[in-house]
């Protein structure tokens, strides 16, 4: 005995290389298709994968038709595992529980009684505290099961049998939807509405060519069982049908209450599909908390059965949609819902379909079922005209028959012989009753032959007509219809469409700002920080050694800081993104792409309505819109063109209409305003001519009011229209000295 199960000693170990790539992909392959064929890709014509499959099947097979008693959940999950499914139980539980959750299924495939979890996320009930049975969706997908509709193989262990697909006479791919995660392919499908379906299908039928555009007429999106608004255009969603890829954005539903004396409540109704609204709420709250969503009070949960969150503003005059829309951009209250159409085409070959292909499929699915259905009834029916017709020739010799059974020691081959019967009606003659001998019975035979011949011949015309196959099939699809019509609670359209308001983003941006007080300020050396409150009093402002105080100005959280640097680029900040003001702040330099040779030149709050005049050292200028500055990216945005060793020197608001310009030279030259062109982006033109040194310092005023400055002692000066004569010229003239009493800086003070 011994001996017979050694290895043959022939001086190796019989160990057999193998070259560890090639066994690597071949196994990794193996592993990869059983993923994708049976587990994770729904097949396309019942769609289901093999676990719910199996469930359904076994529920079928133990008896628990919708009209039947529960039974226990633990028992069912038994009969699968030990029959069909060799996995763990809490896995055939949980797929089985998420089959009665009617807000993860659009047509729940299990009646489930007892705790089978919420849309809170909580978990069902142990297996052995709930029960279940079969739904009529459940009850249509098996429509012919035992009718040689489909194909059966071998379970696991060879000792049972199982349908490879099911006969699907209810459209579940698309109306209950799918997702799975396989190796190196997934699926997305979102649920649908059985009715939208059912006409979809209908028309494909009559229009085998149908363009996606046509379908999306009758399936104008998903129907998910939590409702929501799609908010996508009708463009997106017909691309994303055609190609089977896409996505759907779902957005939550709400409406305002009003509390009388003009106060409000918003009341979210509906919650986008597979967001648990637990976790949903406790989001909110920690945005609330952490002072992201200043628009919001507060948030309470005043569910019941149904879905009722109320989401509390902080005062009268706050904008429900742009409170809304702020939550939408930071919350689940708005979700995208991925389409990704990958299923088993023909239960073998995984491939991306789309919307036409899907339908078309599950229809001749269901024309194959009907026509195998059609053969096993044929089969059926001519079984049993054989034995009829061996019935009616014993009635009428029924006393030959008597005599041959009563004398002969084998009648069965001698009645063969007599009246040229075959085996299987004698053996029917020979087991009848003595009391089908009655007179009426003869008559209910012939009847019986009679309905059975004109059935027969009605399923030969259905065989051999491809028309009058499509005709039944309409009929069937018909069926299911009316029983999930729209009018009918169940099959009534959840899911509503709409266009996202367009809400303005910038207001949304602010929405989710706590607006508050800040005085930011930036060093010599480009430090930037943000000090609570406003601050008048900068002298007490401390810097690193050798830095000191470039500017410091008031803004508000929700406030853009605009910065312009010395080689003519603008910068944007957030104020609500800038540095505390503990310690010194932070570098500029690590918040946006800055070249090393440039420095801050000024750091103001931004206007979107005003207007600049930027000035480089050598004299040139002109003006820009601050709307046109604001800049997106680290990188910046180029205003002024300047090459080295000529800089950005000046940044002054727009007013009035006329220009002041004193160069280095302590000359001034006036001009009207209207000579400086608008730009978004350039050198400029000359403001004034230098034979050496540059720009001074520029100011606009309004001539009427006169030019004011204050010398370094703090008295004002104010020359008037008249008395500027002598400076006024055209621009880019060289000017005249500066009038007496102007400030020694050749700056105007004050």
């Amino acid at each position: 005995m011994g001996k017979d199960i050694l290895p043959p000693s022939d001086g190796d170990d019989n160990i057999v290389p193998v070259d560890l790539k090639a066994a690597l992909e071949e196994r990794y392959l193996a592993y990869a298709l059983s993923t994708i064929m049976h587990r994770a890709l729904p097949d396309v014509r019942d769609g289901l994968k093999p676990v719910h499959r199996r469930i359904v099947y076994a529920m079928s097979e133990m008896g628990l038709r919708p009209n039947s008693a529960f039974r226990k959940c633990a028992k069912i999950v038994g009969e699968v595992m030990g029959n069909y499914h060799p996995h763990g139980d809490q896995a055939i539980y949980d797929a089985l529980a998420r089959l009665a959750q009617d807000f993860s299924l659009r047509y729940p495939l299990v009646n489930g009684q007892g705790n089978f979890g919420n849309i809170d996320g909580d978990s069902p009930a142990a297996m052995r505290y709930t029960e279940s049975k079969m739904t009529a969706v459940a009850e249509l997908l098996l429509e012919g099961i035992d009718q040689d509709a489909v194909d059966f193989r071998d379970t696991y262990d060879e000792s049972n049998s199982e349908p490879v697909v099911l006969p699907g006479a209810f459209p579940n791919l698309l109306a209950n939807g799918a997702s799975g995660i396989a190796v190196g392919m997934a699926t997305s499908i979102p649920p649908h509405n059985a009715h939208e379906l059912c006409d979809a299908a209908l028309h494909l039928i009559k229009h085998p060519d149908a363009s996606v555009e046509k379908l999306v007429e009758f399936i104008p999106g998903p129907d998910l069982p939590t409702g929501g608004i799609i908010i996508d255009s009708h463009a997106s969603i017909v691309e994303a049908y055609k190609t089977g890829r896409g996505g759907f954005r779902v957005r939550a539903k709400w409406q305002t209450e009003d509390l009388g004396r003009g106060g409000y409540q918003i009341v979210v109704t509906e919650i986008p599909f597979q967001v648990q609204k637990s976790r949903l709420i406790e989001k909110i709250a920690e945005l609330l908390i952490a002072r992201k969503l200043p628009l919001l009070e507060d948030i309470r949960d005043e569910s019941a059965e149904d879905i009722r969150v109320v989401l509390v503003p902080k005062n009268r005059t706050v904008d429900a949609t742009l409170l809304m829309e702020s939550l939408f951009r930071l919350t689940e209250l708005e979700s995208r819902l991925p389409l990704n159409m990958n299923v088993l085409s023909m239960g073998r070959v995984p491939k991306v379909m789309g919307l036409g292909e899907v339908l078309t499929e599950w229809l001749q699915h269901r024309k194959e079922v009907l026509v195998r259905r059609s053969r096993f009834r044929l089969a059926a029916i001519d079984r049993r005209l054989e034995i009829l017709g061996g019935f009616l020739i014993a009635y009428l010799n029924i006393d030959e028959v008597i005599r041959i059974i009563r004398e002969e020691d084998e009648p069965k081959p001698v009645m063969i012989d007599r009246f040229n019967l075959t085996d299987n009606q004698v053996e029917a003659i020979l087991n009848m009753r003595l009391r089908s001998l009655r007179k009426l019975e003869e008559f209910e035979i012939r009847t019986e032959f009679d309905n059975l011949t004109k059935e027969k011949a009605e399923i030969e015309a259905l065989l051999a007509s491809d028309d009058k196959q499509w005709q039944t099939v309409s009929w069937e699809i018909g069926e299911v219809k009316k029983k999930y019509a729209k009018a009918t609670e169940l099959g009534r359209r959840r899911t509503q469409f709409a266009d996202a308001p367009d809400a303005d983003v910038e207001a949304i941006q602010q929405a989710m700002i706590e607006k508050e007080p800040v005085t930011v300020v930036v060093s010599e050396k480009g430090w930037i920080r943000a000090l609570k409150g406003h601050i008048s009093d900068t002298s007490s402002l401390t810097f690193k050694e050798g830095d000191g105080l470039k500017v410091a100005f008031p803004a508000q959280t929700t406030d853009k800081i605009l910065l312009v640097t010395t080689g003519g680029k603008a910068y944007t900040l957030g104020a609500d993104k800038l540095p505390g003001g503990r310690g010194h702040g932070e570098p500029l330099r690590i918040m946006v792409d800055m070249e090393n040779d440039q420095d801050v030149l000024t750091a103001f709050v931004h206007d979107p309505n005003r207007k600049l005049i930027l000035a480089s050292t050598s004299g040139n200028g002109f003006i820009v819109a601050e709307s046109e500055m604001i800049a997106n990216t680290r990188k910046g945005k180029q205003i002024m063109n300047v090459s080295m060793p000529d800089e950005a020197k000046l940044v002054v608001t727009v007013l009035g209409d006329h220009v002041a310009v004193v160069g280095e030279n302590r000359k001034m030259l006036v001009f009207p305003l209207v000579q400086l062109p608008e730009m978004v982006r350039g050198k400029g033109v000359r403001l004034q001519r230098y034979k050496d040194g540059g720009i001074s310092d520029i100011r606009c005023f309004t001539i009427a009011d006169g030019l004011t400055w204050e010398d370094s002692a703090g008295r004002t000066f104010t020359k008037n229209k008249d008395e500027l004569v002598e400076w006024l010229a055209e621009r880019a003239s060289a000017g005249r000295t500066v009038p007496k009493g102007f400030p020694r800086s050749g700056k105007f003070l004050g």
